[in-house]
């Protein structure tokens, strides 16, 4: 367990001293998807639902997440995030819906945690909305895209 900078030697987990890390600008993008029937995603895109604004709420379920990351995932440290933005896009080849997050600040210690928890709330709030009609709704693919800043700089997904 080397490699994991918040396990000790004796397989004990801890949150990671960041206090001699340097202050950096951080970025990170992360995306996910909800598929769904075409007739779901109509009735989303048409502002239907009988719940009411599946993208608004979504949006805003997934930056209020970003921001209590530290709340559910044990060992985050909680950020002062100095943006959280969620984007919400229609794929008909899904059929379904995209969702994006990114996440930055300047500070210690990375951001990824916060995308991906913005694109799995966002996601599991497009469910919430969309139960009533589509049970057979999947969430897949709730990926890291992109980061940027800190000791190791930039990171890419390669496309497949």
């Amino acid at each position: 367990m080397a490699g994991l900078t918040h396990i000790g030697p004796q397989g004990e987990a801890h949150m990671v001293d960041v206090s001699e890390k340097s202050d950096t600008k951080r970025t990170a993008i992360a995306e996910g998807r909800v598929v769904m029937a075409p007739e779901t995603m109509r009735l989303a895109l048409a502002g239907d639902a009988k719940k009411g604004d599946v993208f608004g709420v979504a949006r805003v379920a997934g930056i209020m997440a970003a921001k209590k990351t530290h709340e559910l995932i044990p060992l985050c440290h909680p950020l002062a995030l100095s943006k959280v933005s969620v984007d919400i896009a229609p794929d008909e080849a899904l059929p379904g819906l995209r969702v994006f997050a990114e996440a930055s600040l300047f500070g210690k210690t990375g951001v990824e945690m916060e995308a991906l928890t913005a694109v799995a709330v966002a996601c599991l709030t497009i469910y919430d909305m969309l139960k009533a009609v589509d049970r057979g709704m999947r969430i897949e693919g709730v990926e890291l895209v992109e980061k940027r800043g800190g000791k190791s700089g930039e990171w890419r997904r390669e496309k497949e």
